[in-house]
């Protein structure tokens, strides 16, 4: 359990005691709240002030979905339930029967009150439509040779579908290619996303606890150590190599460390993309392929932030906190001054959207940041081009998300934000993306893997 009043993953921190909101029943848009709703720095656009969105419910009985995804030309939805399950979601609004995929044995026994373990991450292969291959993401029990008290491993495995059945994964071609112990419950990470360099890449978080300290954490935190798979951004090449191969444009590809480096293992992971996260919950592209890709990461005590990795780099945690400068022993303080680049001499990259979370003070938006797509939808053209995103929740003692919306800026200019409407019920777990480019948020109406779980497409005000 950690120690801390950090904001953590999916949601917050484990200490929570949860409110069950009374059950929606009608396809209709939750409660908008705009008289409350917050704008962020320089959100001067026009369309950004006048956006007005509506949350039509498509589809409920699941327990804790955080994600959906359709596979490259396939129309059909799949929604990820955190306790271990794939759903294929029917054009209808249904849920199949049966469960595309269900690996619920293969985790770590959750905790009904509050966890950040479990099935995490699907990504499925750019050729899925020949050769059936998709990756998932999930927390098993700690393996035998893992680290003394540290909590379990996460498992990053490939599938196939069933050769007699579209609708059902085969569970017995499972093919674990990585194992990635964690020492702590919380921040996992785990999104998957292929990119449009055909290579798949994998969020890992630093680890958990609060401040990249403790227990697997090293003298410079997780998040600044590149001889360790934590805190970072990989990128896999999952076509070659056994288990898989590292493309050769990644930045640590036979990078020499010197001799006197200040980092905790002998060898830098070649696998490592971009570094510097916290808690990088969610990776999504653009589908445009003009920006992107985004890293929604959670942040401590002060802010949270969204990062668009344009290039590899050192992404600031834990010496940076958003666009701030971090003090893990006054984590509550905003620190004025602070160094600007990373232990290698590189730069520090900050994130485009960054915004102040809520706890304990009276201004801030919510608990911890979701990230989030850039919308390429037709249904809602004055949305095209700005970045949805979400808070997971506003209030520790009840579970009501936040929906936000942010309009791109140049290079290193931070983006206007807004808040679009607080939920009345349901804490926003993730989001999801379908064959046509709609976003849909996925929510639960308890801070832990139970309770009621809902899928709703973003649509237009009024429809």
């Amino acid at each position: 359990m950690t120690t801390s009043t950090a904001s953590e993953g999916i949601g917050a921190p484990a200490r929570l005691r949860t409110t069950r909101r009374r059950a929606m029943c009608l396809a209709v848009a939750l409660l908008v709240t705009l008289a409350a709703a917050q704008v962020g720095v320089g959100a001067d656009d026009d369309v950004l002030l006048g956006l007005e969105l509506d949350l039509e419910l498509v589809a409920e009985g699941l327990i804790s979905p955080h994600f959906l995804t359709s596979p490259p030309g396939d129309d059909r939805r799949f929604v990820v339930d955190q306790v271990g399950t794939i759903h294929v979601l029917e054009a209808n609004g249904t849920l199949r029967d049966e469960p595309f995929l269900d690996v619920s044995d293969r985790l770590v026994v959750l905790r009904e009150t509050y966890d950040e373990r479990g099935l995490l991450g699907l990504a499925f292969h750019p050729d899925y439509a020949d050769n059936g291959r998709f990756f998932v993401y999930y927390s098993a029990p700690l393996r035998d040779e893992g680290p003394d008290r540290w909590d379990h491993t996460d498992h990053l495995a490939e599938f196939s579908v069933s050769h007699d059945d579209a609708h059902r994964a085969d569970p017995s071609s499972e093919r674990v290619i990585l194992r990635i112990d964690q020492p702590q419950v919380n921040h996992n990470g785990g999104a998957l996303a292929f990119g449009p360099d055909g290579y798949l890449w994998v969020t890992v978080g630093d680890g958990g606890d609060a401040d990249d300290t403790g227990i697997g954490h090293p003298p410079l935190g997780n998040g600044q150590d590149i001889t360790t798979l934590l805190g970072n951004v990989l990128r896999l090449d999952v076509d070659d190599g056994d288990p898989y191969g590292v493309p050769a444009d990644n930045p640590f590809v036979d990078f020499e460390l010197s001799a006197d480096h200040p980092f905790s293992g002998t060898e830098v992971r070649p696998e490592i993309w971009a570094y510097g996260f916290r808690h990088p919950w969610r990776l999504t592209f653009d589908r445009d392929g003009e920006r992107g890709p985004f890293v929604s990461d959670a942040g401590e005590n002060l802010w949270e932030e969204v990062s668009e990795l344009r290039e590899p780099g050192n992404f600031g945690w834990n010496i940076k906190e958003g666009r701030h400068w971090f003090d893990p022993d006054n984590a509550d303080q905003v620190v004025v001054e602070g160094p600007d680049s990373g232990h290698l001499g590189e730069r520090l990259i900050d994130p485009v959207i960054e915004y102040r979370n809520n706890r304990g003070r009276e201004h801030g938006v919510g608990l911890v940041v979701i990230g989030g797509y850039l919308y390429r939808g037709a249904a809602i053209p004055e949305l095209v081009g700005h970045f949805v995103f979400g808070d997971w929740s506003r209030f520790f003692d009840e579970a009501r998300g936040v929906l936000m919306v942010a309009a791109p800026a140049d290079a290193d200019e931070p983006w206007a934000w807004r808040e679009l409407r607080e939920l009345e019920s349901g804490a926003i777990q993730g989001f999801g993306e379908d064959a046509d480019g709609e976003l849909y948020v996925l929510t639960n109406d308890s801070h832990g893997p139970r309770g009621s779980g809902r899928v709703y497409r973003i649509v237009p005000a009024g429809d």
